[in-house]
Order: C-alpha cells, then sequence, then structure tokens
C-alpha cells in the first residue's frame, strides 16, 4: 500500500494559506480517485481508495505543522508502511510559486514539518513533493524566520491563484505517477529538466 501525506493545519482560517498546500493536493488526489470519505483517525483525517490496484491511504495530520510527524508514525505503524511507500506532500517557500519537485530522500531544507516527520520516524528516507509557493520575502536586516512564518501563513492573492490550481493538479498528477509508475518515473516527468 501507499501512504500519501499532505502537511497543514487543521482550522479553516488556514485553509488557503500558503502553508496549506499539502492538504490542497490531498484533497485534489481524493476528489480524482473517489477516496473516502475522510474520517478521523490517529491524530490525521484519512481517507482510504485503490488505485492501479493498489491500496493507497490519503492522510491530512490534524496535529499542526510542527508536530506533523506525532501523526505520521502513527498512520506509519499502523499501516506498517514501507520507507519507499510513504509521500509527504509540503509547501516550499524557497521554490518558486507553482514548481513542484519530487524527491525519494532529504534533508528537511528548513521546514518545521518536514522536520517534524524526520523527527518521529528516525529517518529521512521517503519520498516527499514539494509545491513551490516562493519566492520567500527578501532577506531584510536582520532576515527573522518570523517574516517566513507571517508569509507561509497568508493567503495566495488573487494574481497567484490560478498559478497555484495548475500546481495543485500537476502534483497531484505527480503522485499518480508515484504511487502507479514509481520515484524515477515520476522525477523524470515532474521534476524540473535540469533535475530529472
Amino acid at each position: 500500500m501507499k501512504l500519501i501525506v499532505g502537511l497543514g493545519n487543521p482550522e479553516a482560517r488556514y485553509a488557503e494559506t500558503r502553508h496549506n498546500i499539502g492538504w490542497r493536493v490531498a484533497d485534489e488526489l481524493a476528489d480524482r480517485v473517489g477516496a473516502g470519505p475522510w474520517k478521523q483517525k490517529f491524530d490525521a483525517e484519512v481517507a482510504e481508495t485503490f488505485l492501479d490496484r493498489r491500496k493507497v491511504v490519503l492522510a491530512r495530520p490534524l496535529t499542526y505543522m510542527n508536530r506533523s510527524g506525532a501523526a505520521v508514525r502513527q498512520l506509519v505503524d499502523f499501516w506498517k508502511v514501507e520507507n519507499e511507500d510513504l509521500l509527504v506532500l509540503v509547501d516550499d517557500l524557497n521554490l518558486e510559486l507553482g514548481r513542484i519537485r519530487i524527491r525519494g530522500s532529504g534533508s528537511d531544507g528548513g521546514h518545521n514539518g518536514l522536520a517534524s516527520v524526520i523527527e518521529y520516524l528516525g529517518h529521512e528516507v521517503f519520498s516527499r513533493l514539494r509545491v513551490g509557493v516562493g519566492p520567500a520575502p527578501a532577506a531584510e536586516q536582520p532576515a527573522t524566520a518570523d517574516k517566513h512564518a507571517e508569509f507561509v501563513l497568508s493567503p495566495f492573492t488573487k494574481e497567484e491563484r490560478p498559478v497555484v490550481a495548475e500546481a495543485v493538479a500537476r502534483a497531484a498528477d505527480a503522485v499518480e505517477c508515484w504511487i502507479t509508475e514509481g520515484l524515477e518515473a515520476a522525477m523524470n516527468r515532474f521534476n524540473p529538466a535540469s533535475e530529472a
């Protein structure tokens, strides 16, 4: 089986923020493949389906971004998910708005949600799909974490929304490819040409 986890924050006031784009990709995928209904389980909302004869579990942690790992650990343990069968969907303020990048492992890149997942799992060897919500605000004197937090917790502008909608759809395409064809195929097809 495959476990797809969209990171975000659970309250309605966060729904349209940059930080919740992982949730939006999970929602898009659930709608496409007829997963559902969403049920509360293990500090997350979970929807189950089958795709290409594979069981797929979609999850949206309810633990808030900075403690996402607590929910992911429970889900991984319950379904006995292998490292290569976990995909985490996350925003990236260092990636240009609308770009996506999928990798099979790596550091948290300064993302608190990914840092929490890595901490609770005890390793970095799981796939992650980053959706660009940047560029981050220009470095100020000094650049502060507060500025970045304010940025990712802000909604997209009216001008950005069409780009975001396209990115969410493309990210969902990449997840479907990852499920049915594997990581390498998804990287080759969806990462920027210079990284494929």
